[in-house]
């Protein structure tokens, strides 16, 4: 049976790969795809809600979908201070999943990072960990964390640290050996491909998938 699935975060770097994923996947008969701009993407199945972010709540009766997928992410330079960071990589992909899961949702799938930790004394990977575990006490049939490395792409906004970054990830990688293996930087289509697999799986229960474990997909 054809599934429904609600994409949030489509406009991204990750997310427009994993919106180019479902729409040419036979599994997923309608794509929702709430989003603050209209996406050039054109499709039968697409149903692009556009909205406020912070007035999710209005918008509850199209929140609703058998796979949620959450690519929300920014970075705090770009948010302009933590607590606007925090609203994106933490309120939003909670409310979703809550509203969600009070429409029936089934399984929810959430972009996180590498290192994230509700314990963490780095804000940004303490905020990831904090985002992990209210999900998980929502008791989806099931959660897969996704947890990237360095993701390497084309994005619309520049991101000056992660573009030295990409450019040095050949060297890098060679570094990244045996135990240091799942440290090495991934491309943004490994991750949407695992994305999408993971959320036709069957399997019930919280599943983390680490940046090495991506790749095998």
């Amino acid at each position: 049976m054809s599934k429904k699935a609600l994409l949030v975060g489509a406009t991204g770097l990750v997310g427009g790969l994993v919106l180019e994923e479902l729409l040419k996947d036979d599994f997923f008969s309608e794509v929702i795809v709430l989003t603050r701009k209209p996406l050039e993407d054109k499709h039968d199945k697409l149903k692009e809600i556009l909205l406020n972010f912070d007035e999710l709540d209005k918008y509850r009766n199209d929140i609703k979908a058998d796979v949620i997928f959450c690519c929300l992410g920014t970075t705090i330079k770009a948010a302009g201070s933590q607590e606007a960071f925090k609203k994106v990589d933490y309120e939003y992909p909670l409310r979703v999943a809550e509203i969600a899961k009070e429409n029936g949702g089934k399984n929810y799938l959430l972009i996180s990072a590498l290192g994230s930790s509700k314990s963490s004394i780095v804000f940004y990977n303490r905020v990831k960990g904090e985002v992990e575990d209210d999900i998980s006490k929502l008791n989806f049939d099931a959660l897969h964390i996704l947890q990237p490395s360095l993701i390497i792409g084309e994005r619309d906004e520049s991101r000056l640290g992660e573009g030295i970054a990409q450019k040095l990830s050949p060297l890098y990688n060679a570094l990244m050996i045996g135990p240091l293996n799942k440290y090495k930087s991934i491309k943004a289509e490994q991750i949407a491909k695992a994305m999408v697999h993971y959320g036709k799986s069957d399997a019930k229960g919280i599943f983390r998938h680490e940046s090495h474990e991506l790749k095998t997909v």
